[in-house]
């Protein structure tokens, strides 16, 4: 018999394991809210409470009655804070927060997120679930020779400050981990490139830059490949044989289309993916998965050519992606990590009866000949009702044999 690990991946080589693999929480977008977790736990008769391990978003980690209630196949190997604080979410149930996470709340009742230095740098509307990044701190500067007075931005962009594990201490958890359980493991590594410069120089600017300054944009993009790939000889120098799957982060599409034009993004994004891909692959000897949220077929052929072995999350509901034809047309490159069923929707609106369905048939759709694990579409949001939740991974299990 397989084991989850196994069947991962078996199912990243494009050979079909004895049933899908399943994914929840697995990477910071792939699991559950924590207000939606929470609930899930009420649902289930178990203790609500939960760790966030990824603030801006409320993400929280799936715990182990949960992964073998429901037959989970990964584990997710993050850096974490060492110490945590006692939290609430926004309904109001508990939490564990890290301890590191620095927020206070206006009269108005938004939450904002403080940095080192005091400034704020995301912001929670009062009815709101999510922060978004405010006060680019890259805003103001003109040309690639203003990037030597930012070189600390840089090089801390995509490391939380409130996980101060070090790599030795992530090392020690990964290799607990690769010893108690038999999931694949999935490094959440943490790097933007194409969202890196929106955060940083402030959405319009860098996308402004693309096109106005491109030396500034090209600039900045090969000094954060440097810093990733820094942390990458850093990190894999302690997490060698430790790591089934990379997982990096940048939406390329929107609903209806791609984010920028398919010119521009091989042009000016492209390279840059190539050569931080390329060193990641080299470095971890691991798959590499790339979550970009949209429609983004019209890129599946780049991300193919430039080495992501899987891609996450499968938006089924944007332009153009269609499960079956996906299959048909990119099946045998890449593995569909994600896609299992549509949260705009099917999740949070439909009835139990209708996430079967739509179950059964994304998995009829991606799992012949392997190269599918299925996940539904992004993080569970907090409005899922809790019985969606479980019929969905119920019918994962049941229709997910081969």
């Amino acid at each position: 018999m397989m084991t989850h690990r196994d069947r991962v991946l078996t199912t990243l080589r494009h050979e079909e394991p004895d049933r899908v693999p399943i994914d929840l929480g697995g990477t910071e977008s792939s699991g559950m809210t924590a207000v939606a977790y929470n609930a899930l736990k009420r649902h289930l008769g178990l203790p609500e409470g939960c760790r966030v391990f990824e603030p801006y978003q409320h993400v929280a980690f799936i715990e182990e009655p949960i992964k073998d209630r429901f037959d989970v196949a990964t584990y997710p190997v993050i850096f974490e804070p060492r110490r945590w604080r006692v939290g609430r979410l926004p309904d109001g149930s508990p939490c564990e927060l890290p301890a590191g996470w620095n927020t206070v709340v206006r009269a108005d009742g938004c939450e904002e997120v403080l940095d080192r230095e005091g400034n704020v740098i995301g912001r929670r509307a009062a009815s709101g679930h999510h922060f978004d990044p405010v006060n680019p701190p890259l805003a103001a500067i003109e040309s690639p020779a203003d990037l030597a007075n930012h070189r600390n931005a840089i090089a801390r962009f995509d490391w939380p400050q409130f996980a101060d594990e070090t790599g030795e201490q992530l090392a020690h958890r990964a290799r607990g981990l690769r010893t108690q359980s038999d999931r694949a493991a999935v490094l959440n590594f943490q790097a933007h490139l194409l969202a890196a410069g929106q955060i940083l120089r402030g959405f319009e600017s860098f996308m402004s830059d693309l096109i106005l300054n491109p030396a500034l944009a090209d600039a900045l993009l090969t000094e954060l490949v440097d810093v990733y790939c820094q942390r990458a000889d850093s990190l894999f120098s302690h997490l060698n044989g430790l790591i089934d799957v990379v997982l990096v982060n940048d939406d390329l599409g929107i609903q209806q289309g791609p984010m920028l034009s398919p010119g521009l993004y091989r042009k000016r994004i492209k390279p840059h993916q190539r050569r931080l891909f390329s060193h990641l692959k080299s470095r971890s000897g691991a798959f590499l998965l790339l979550h970009s949220c949209g429609s983004i077929r019209w890129g599946l052929p780049d991300l193919i050519e430039i080495g992501v072995d899987a891609i996450n999350p499968v938006q089924v509901s944007a332009a153009g992606m269609d499960s079956a034809q996906l299959k048909r047309d990119f099946g045998r490159d890449i593995t569909f990590w994600g896609g299992g069923c549509d949260t705009q929707h099917t999740l949070s609106r439909g009835t139990e009866h209708q996430v079967r369905d739509e179950v059964k048939r994304r998995i009829t759709d991606f799992a012949p000949g392997g190269g599918f694990v299925f996940n539904q579409v992004h993080n569970i949001q907090p409005e899922v009702p809790p019985q969606n939740v479980v019929a969905m991974l119920e019918a994962a299990a049941e229709f997910g044999s081969y």
